[in-house]
């Protein structure tokens, strides 16, 4: 039986992308169960011990030389957001899931990049519209938006973003092998505005969208307090929570969560993932690096395939 390829780019070379890259590389698990490809600098890979035998290698041009100690730069910007955006190109191309080691917005930004990270690259790319979701384990949970002021959300949330996101957060459930889920979508304000006496999205956006998914047969309650919503979930209650903010989501998961956590971008033409992590520049180098949620995020995608 053919092992499939996954596409792993080793996001910032400065950072400690190349070093979980390689790691996960030498894990037996992953060794069973992919014929990996890797797309990322050659130097960085090398010097965490990326050897031919690994993986096959699609190696990217370097305009200069990394040096110094690990930071944000322009040149790391460039090359990893080259790495993934050969990777998406592939993955387009070829149909092949893409795992996406950690890349620095700050360095993006230096390097003159108009995409603040993964998603919204992948998303211009695609013409998808991309839902960021989080798994660990049997919690699940979604967000309708990602990095956004606090202050702009009442703004953000219109009744169409949100039926969409519960709309690919169901999906997603169903391609994990949940065939009928059911979802708490979570209220924007505490104790979900009591009838409107602090706030009007509950009853303006969110309540209105709950009702017209459940009369199309979704199984979905809400808006659910934050909190309410949480515990339900952990107890069982639901098969995933859809959150209204990133903090609503993470800050639940990483609480609850005992298992390392992934990435995953629903509703794209194939299938990415990466760890819940950033570059850690402040390790970078020192071979200090847990690769565990690399290897969750590429064991991930061989569960999902099994579906």
């Amino acid at each position: 039986m053919l092992k499939p390829t996954i596409l792993i780019t080793a996001g910032d070379p400065l950072g400690i992308g190349p070093e979980i890259t390689v790691k996960a590389l030498k894990d037996t698990r992953v060794q069973r169960v992919c014929t990996p490809i890797v797309i990322g600098e050659v130097h960085s890979l090398k010097k965490a011990g990326f050897t031919d035998n690994l993986a096959a290698l699609i190696p990217l041009d370097m305009p200069g030389k990394l040096t110094g100690r690990p930071r944000p730069t322009a040149l790391g910007g460039r090359v990893s957001f080259q790495a993934v955006e050969t990777g998406i190109k592939l993955a387009l191309k070829t149909g092949a899931p893409l795992v996406t080691a950690p890349i620095n917005k700050q360095s993006w930004h230096l390097a003159g990049v108009p995409f603040t990270g993964h998603t919204e690259l992948l998303r211009a790319r695609t013409g998808a519209e991309g839902l960021m979701m989080f798994c660990a384990g049997n919690i699940r949970c979604a967000l309708v938006t990602e990095h956004f002021a606090v202050a702009d959300l009442p703004k953000l949330l219109t009744k169409s973003r949100v039926q969409k996101s519960a709309l690919h957060f169901i999906t997603a459930l169903q391609k994990m092998g949940i065939k009928h889920p059911k979802i708490a979508l979570c209220a924007l304000n505490p104790h979900a505005s009591d009838n409107g006496q602090f706030g009007a999205e509950e009853n303006r956006v969110l309540a209105p969208v709950v009702r017209t998914l459940q009369k199309q047969g979704f199984h979905i309650d809400g808006p659910v307090p934050t909190d309410a919503a949480w515990l339900a979930h952990l107890r069982g209650q639901y098969d995933g929570v859809l959150c209204m903010y990133h903090d609503q989501a993470l800050l639940g998961l990483k609480l609850a969560a005992q298992e390392p956590a992934v990435h995953i971008t629903a509703g794209l033409p194939f299938l990415r993932v990466s760890p819940t992590h950033g570059t850690a520049f402040d390790i970078a180098g020192q071979h200090k690096a847990n690769a565990q949620s690399m290897v969750s995020a590429i064991m991930f995608i061989r569960k999902e395939q099994s579906h």
